[in-house]
């Protein structure tokens, strides 16, 4: 009986001190997780909070920054479109001053001929037909017969 009682006794001993031993394990790994998670918890809302104030702080001089940044670009681009401009007439300029191109130009937009020469204006029938429609051809002044005339000339040109 002193076996049986001292197997019985170690076995359930050992059970007993190996579930108390497991459950003081198990209980201060969850108080150290308790522990921890509490204090990343509190440094965790401080940086959420500091983040969310630089991004708060910071939104209105970056949207600033990237619209300044577009109006600069949108205005380099008139300036090169500008300078373009510039050239494209300093090449217009230098060609009137050519005597050549001069009289050709008078030549074509003026109807202008040289003595001797004999003109010729074709009349589209189109136009001609159009400009028999419009009333009041008879009635206006002269002077605002011939500017529309010019007008109308400007605006086959371009």
């Amino acid at each position: 009986m002193a076996v049986k009682d001292r197997d019985r006794f170690s076995t359930a001993t050992r059970l007993k001190l190996l579930g108390e031993q497991t459950a003081a394990r198990v209980y201060r790994s969850q108080t150290k997780r308790q522990a921890r998670r509490s204090r990343l918890t509190g440094r965790a809302a401080l940086l959420a909070l500091v983040l969310c104030t630089l991004v708060v702080a910071l939104a209105y001089p970056i949207r600033q920054y990237v619209s300044q940044r577009a109006e600069i670009s949108d205005l380099q681009r008139q300036k090169q479109q500008a300078e373009e401009r510039v050239e494209q007439l300093r090449d217009l300029k230098a060609r009137w001053q050519d005597d050549s191109y001069a009289e050709q130009q008078i030549r074509q937009r003026l109807h202008y001929v040289m003595p001797g020469e004999t003109a010729y204006v074709v009349i589209d029938p189109h136009d001609a037909e159009q400009s028999r429609a419009e009333p009041g051809g008879a009635d206006r002044p002269w002077y605002a017969n011939v500017w529309d005339g010019v007008d109308k000339s400007d605006a086959s040109d371009q």
